[in-house]
């Protein structure tokens, strides 16, 4: 399958191709700054919000595309493009390219080798989600667990640091996040029985500047959370997406994932730092606050959604807050300063806990948790390990003060194995040791793209999906919030009703980020189009089996008569 990027263009203008440097200053204002997208998230907080409005409800009927760019790559396509200057960077797991934004010309290729066996203990996808812009070059990570930094003038390499060891399970697959000159970094490769952390670099020469472990070696704090073997050598607690930051606080928010094996029998306690939010101090690591949502997760219910930083009226008064819609199924607020639970409201089906203790911040598990924990009975639990949301990010308007979330409606028959199973497991085979099948109340609505309220849980609108979205949202104050579908279709939907305006049919499914940005006052989008046929093996679904393959950068701009 070849791979897409879409770009959304009103007008075409002439755009230098020489990118400038990119300063912390440059960094803080990202959110603000519409000319630019130099960061995961389209800012420190991660909103995907644009106050762009030149494309809206009125005239986005009238896009069209211009010009096309072949990505050659046919192993999946979940990165965010960046752009400055006129120029969009894109990285997929082995290149990263630089392309004038208005002709497609390419005007450089960066592309890596891995040694054979680097691919075959990846989790769960060949993937590069993006990479960050800052001081004239451009920083990602690679699968076999390099940070590198490249000249944005060239595709040069400056420097390259060894990060992980892909023989102990370590995989790099996210965009850094930089802040003050440290550039930051998570791994996965809990799936093969790995010992999670997230790093800091210093981006001017790639000297790791901090290692933060998500489990702790015994006698560091957390470390009684864990039993007295050394299951906490292979706990898991994966860092795979990119934190948040907020500047006035100086704190950086990270989520951490499962603790290894699924199958929690040989893991007794709450199995600290995994399934948490983490509050971390940029220049050191260190952890001031974290909020664990599943301890002792059975479910393989990944802490790492995305952290979108905003401010909400909660019981009356204005909070800052940091939210996650979690793979659990559980939309969490936390106070941003403090990690105190504000909100906790289900925003798919729920049926592994019965709901949160607000007072402890714990869940309070169902019987039918309970039970196939104590007993190993076989139960049907919603949602499933695909998570009520999984990696596909969400956006957050302030305008409307809503979030928008592409949600997986998904459960699964459940199993534990017994315990002598789980003690023959090695790193780098699959450490799940549980049985399971996926279900669905209706195979014709495996999914929806909803408008939710962070603060009470309320779903404004929803709009159903035969197979769910795997893409990213993006929010405008055009009242558009864009998407892409399995299927291939790129949408813009109405803000307010969920109703779609426009779509265009690419040659693959969807599974990126899109942005938006604009060049002399004219408004663009452009999104990734490309899968790897990773869904369609997991959801089962035979019509995504016959979309056909892509690989292609496309520009789009307004008809004009």
């Amino acid at each position: 399958m070849k791979r897409t990027i879409l770009t959304a263009v009103l007008l075409g203008v002439t755009l230098p191709l020489a990118a400038l440097g990119q300063t912390a200053s440059d960094l803080r204002n990202d959110a603000t700054t519409p000319s630019s997208v130099l960061t995961y998230g389209m800012g420190y907080g991660q909103q995907r919000f644009s106050p762009l409005k030149q494309i809206n409800r009125e005239n986005v009927k009238r896009l069209v595309p211009v010009w096309s760019y072949s990505l050659t790559n046919n192993l999946g396509e979940e990165g965010q493009a960046l752009v400055k200057d006129g120029v969009i960077y894109m990285t997929d797991h082995d290149k990263t390219v630089a392309v004038d934004a208005l002709t497609g010309k390419q005007i450089w290729k960066s592309t890596i080798e891995y040694a054979p066996e680097t691919t075959r203990v990846v989790c769960c996808g060949i993937e590069n989600r993006g990479g960050a812009l800052f001081d004239g070059k451009l920083y990602r990570t690679t699968l076999d667990a390099y940070v590198i930094a490249l000249d944005t003038k060239t595709g040069k390499e400056v420097w390259r640091t060894k990060s992980g060891d892909p023989k102990l399970s370590d995989v790099m697959t996210g965009a850094p996040l930089i802040v003050d000159g440290v550039v930051m970094v998570g791994v996965a490769g809990a799936e093969y029985g790995h010992r999670g952390y997230i790093a800091g670099y210093d981006a001017a020469t790639g000297k790791e500047v901090w290692r933060t472990w998500t489990v702790p070696a015994p006698g560091e704090p957390g470390s009684e959370t864990w039993p007295s073997n050394d299951t906490w050598k292979t706990g898991g607690g994966s860092s795979w997406l990119t934190g948040s930051y907020d500047p006035d606080l100086d704190l950086v928010f990270w989520g951490t994932g499962n603790p290894a094996p699924h199958n929690p029998l040989n893991r007794p306690g709450d199995n600290l730092y995994t399934d948490c939010i983490l509050a971390l101090r940029p220049k050191t690591g260190e952890i001031v606050w974290y909020y664990q949502e599943v301890p002792n997760d059975p479910f393989d219910f990944d802490g790492v959604n995305e952290l979108v930083l905003g401010d909400l009226t909660i019981d009356g008064a204005q909070r800052k807050v940091v939210m996650q819609a979690a793979r659990d199924g559980y939309l969490y607020v936390l106070e941003r300063a403090t990690g105190k639970l504000l909100a906790a409201h289900p925003f798919v089906k729920v049926t592994w806990a019965d709901g949160i203790d607000m007072q402890t911040g714990r869940p309070v598990l169902s019987a039918d948790t309970k039970a196939t924990i104590s007993e190993r009975k076989e139960v049907t639990l919603w949602p499933s390990k695909t998570g009520g949301k999984n990696w596909q990010p969400m956006s957050f308007s302030p305008v409307t003060g809503l979030l928008y979330v592409n949600t997986n409606e998904i459960g699964w028959k459940y199993q534990p194995w017994s315990l002598d199973r789980i003690t023959n497991l090695k790193v780098t085979q699959p450490f799940r040791a549980v049985d399971y099948t996926f279900v669905y109340d209706d195979p014709n609505t495996r999914g929806y793209l909803k408008a939710i309220d962070p603060a009470t849980g309320e779903v404004k609108w929803q709009k159903p999906e035969r197979s769910p979205n795997w893409s990213a949202t993006l929010v405008t104050a055009g009242s558009l919030v864009f998407t892409g579908q399995l299927t291939g279709e790129f949408i813009a939907v109405d803000a307010a009703t969920g109703k779609t305006l426009w779509q265009f049919q690419t040659p693959s499914g969807i599974t990126s980020q899109p942005i938006t940005w604009e060049r002399d006052g004219k408004q663009y989008v452009t999104v990734a189009s490309g899968t790897g046929g990773l869904y369609a093996a997991v959801y089962g679904d035979p019509n995504l089996a016959n979309v056909p393959a892509g690989s292609t950068l496309w520009t789009f701009k307004l008809f004009e008569d």
